[in-house]
């Protein structure tokens, strides 16, 4: 089943790059395997799929071996408490989903005594939700860019958002044609650093997420199935 959806997504995946002027490459898909076995994260990896997405610190750590197979990508999309990053810095390829200064500032740190500098996406609520993470203004993310920009133990690699669920597709694009154009304004304002990725686009909308400008769709259930949520 894994390998079929998989070729099926990647096909969806290209039709939407077509048609905003883009190819396949151009996009990176993550599979998010929030409450999937490892026994499915390894088919899908069998499959090809190197990109993986984990939303909690003890699933991370429950599920994933010490050392993974070669080239498997992980990364933490959920919500990080600043008590958890010192139990997540030595697991994970990267952490899509810093929200605010002292978060970054923790990762930093715990990144240094590990002696790496951990790849982290900037999180923006561009929902208006008040039961979603991220900056929920310009401004604010300014002041955090401010800073990061002489944070050693991060390499800020882009920003990311969760589109507005069970809305329609008008809504669902102004919300990520939003984050677009928060990447053009932190290009022209910080230009040393990176905001090469825009993660944003899930199971329902990943392909609205592509035609507005996304290089990272996040797709778990399109992907694995539904998860069972009574484990």
């Amino acid at each position: 089943m894994i390998r079929e959806n998989l070729m099926m997504i990647l096909e969806e995946i290209e039709t939407a790059a077509k048609k905003s002027g883009r190819s396949l490459c151009d996009i990176s898909l993550m599979a998010v395997s929030k409450l999937h076995p490892y026994e499915e994260i390894l088919e899908a990896y069998h499959c090809g799929q190197r990109l993986f997405g984990e939303n909690k610190v003890q699933e991370v750590q429950a599920k994933f071996p010490s050392l993974r197979p070669e080239g498997m990508d992980l990364h933490l999309i959920g919500h990080l408490q600043t008590n958890k990053v010192k139990k997540i810095v030595g697991l994970v390829d990267g952490i899509d989903s810093v929200d605010s200064l002292k978060l970054a500032t923790k990762i930093s740190e715990e990144a240094l005594v590990l002696g790496k500098a951990m790849p982290i996406l900037l999180e923006f609520n561009t929902s208006g939700e008040e039961n979603k993470s991220g900056f929920t203004s310009t401004e604010e993310l300014f002041r955090v860019l401010d800073v990061i920009e002489g944070l050693k133990g991060v390499s800020l690699q882009g920003l990311m958002t969760i589109g507005p669920l069970g809305k329609n597709d008008d809504t669902i694009r102004k919300a990520f044609r939003q984050l677009k154009e928060i990447q053009i304004l932190c290009r022209y304002r910080y230009p040393s650093l990176c905001f090469e990725t825009l993660s944003m686009g899930m199971s329902s909308d990943f392909a609205l997420a592509i035609e507005e400008g996304s290089t990272v769709v996040r797709v778990g259930t399109r992907l694995f199935g539904q998860r069972d949520y009574t484990k």
